[in-house]
């Protein structure tokens, strides 16, 4: 896939189309033809990476030799009751693929060496010169590889799959983030991996390629469908690096309105009635409800998790109140809180610390009897 082309797919607004276009005159360098398939090393954890890499998987033609580098088992739960399971993990032993598990602390992951081939098993603190046909790749996979790790593969074949258009959303969170700011469009880049000292997702890029956003899209739904473009991507870039005709380009600059991905935190799952908008609110459950409830406050103290939002239709009989205002609405059947922009977020179910998730109707009828409705209405904090 060739730079001009795919980066005139890309549909962005004139400012980004202009960064883009700067780019495309800016230097080129074409990847040393492997002309045998690659021996690849696989990074990646969770679902995003399965879809990527069963795509890749399915491309016999671009890989010699496929394994796997993925976390470890984990107890969680009360006393560890629970075991997590890495789903690439799981993928790959479904596969019958290699499958190599890393070390569960940070601090130990810095001395982990990768398996043979891509290593010298005689000299296990140090790597074999590096081969033609050694490739890394990573897709969301969440941990930072060393630069002794990333040296043991040629510069240009350390690539990185990430959902976004870059340099746009440069993080741990590019999907989530971009749903929360109610983006229109996003879109996928394979891009080289660089040493944490140049940059987080600041390498080259050898395929980009947009998509439109759905209107209420989840995370979910965004995730399966930029994995699905990413991987298509990936075995372009492999195909055309096997061919000698792959090419890659510096990133636009970044500026001072370019929007980045930093981790989801409990804070940012807290919403804010005076400030946050319905619509703002719906976006940031759509982004990262799967993985942390939207929570407010009682007026007691408690957490109050708010589920299956929506902004609800003008409701010119509860007249004009203060944000942060929760009435039960018999009409829709739901929990209506008013917002920063004078709109209702319509909430279906609840569930309050240390209870039970309960429909709206039966989470106000407790709510009645506990003495802090004023007029009728409850005032969350």
């Amino acid at each position: 896939m060739h730079s001009q082309s795919v980066y005139n797919s890309v549909r962005v607004n004139s400012t980004r189309r202009r960064l883009f276009i700067k780019c495309l005159n800016a230097h080129f360098y074409s990847s040393t033809a492997a002309k045998k398939p690659f021996d690849i090393l696989f990074f990646g954890r969770d679902e995003f990476s399965c879809n990527v890499f069963k795509q890749l998987h399915d491309a016999r033609d671009v890989w010699k030799s496929i394994s796997i580098a993925t976390n470890p088992d984990v107890k969680t739960g009360r006393r560890g009751s629970h075991l997590s399971i890495s789903p690439l993990k799981q993928l790959g032993e479904s596969l019958e693929v290699p499958v190599h598990t890393i070390p569960r602390r940070k601090v130990d992951f810095r001395d982990w060496m990768p398996p043979p081939p891509f290593t010298n098993t005689n000299e296990p603190h140090f790597s074999d010169p590096a081969s033609k046909t050694r490739l890394l790749v990573t897709a969301s996979f969440g941990r930072i590889l060393r630069p002794s790790l990333l040296r043991i593969f040629l510069p240009g074949q350390r690539l990185n799959v990430h959902p976004s258009l870059l340099p746009a959303y440069r993080g741990p969170a590019p999907i989530q983030r971009a749903l929360m700011r109610g983006e229109n469009v996003t879109g996928v880049c394979v891009i080289d991996m660089m040493e944490k000292k140049e940059g987080i997702d600041a390498g080259s890029v050898w395929a980009c390629k947009s998509m439109a956003v759905p209107e209420n899209a989840t995370f979910p739904l965004m995730s399966v469908e930029l994995a699905r473009i990413g991987g298509d991507l990936l075995v372009t870039v492999l195909r055309d690096m096997l061919l000698g005709k792959a090419s890659s380009i510096p990133q636009p600059p970044v500026s001072s309105i370019t929007p980045h991905a930093s981790a989801i935190s409990a804070s940012d799952a807290r919403v804010d009635f005076t400030s946050q908008t319905a619509l703002d609110i719906v976006r940031l459950s759509l982004a990262i409800s799967h993985q942390r409830p939207i929570t407010t406050t009682m007026p007691d103290g408690r957490t109050l998790q708010l589920h299956h939002l929506s902004v609800s239709k003008s409701h010119d009989d509860l007249g004009p109140v203060e944000p942060g205002w929760a009435v039960y609405s018999p009409h829709t059947r739901t929990i209506l809180i008013n917002c920063a922009d004078g709109k209702w977020l319509s909430v279906l179910k609840l569930k309050s610390q240390d209870r039970a998730l309960l429909t709206a109707k039966e989470w106000w009828n407790g709510v009645k009897g506990l003495g802090v409705l004023h007029e009728g209405m409850l005032k969350l904090l």
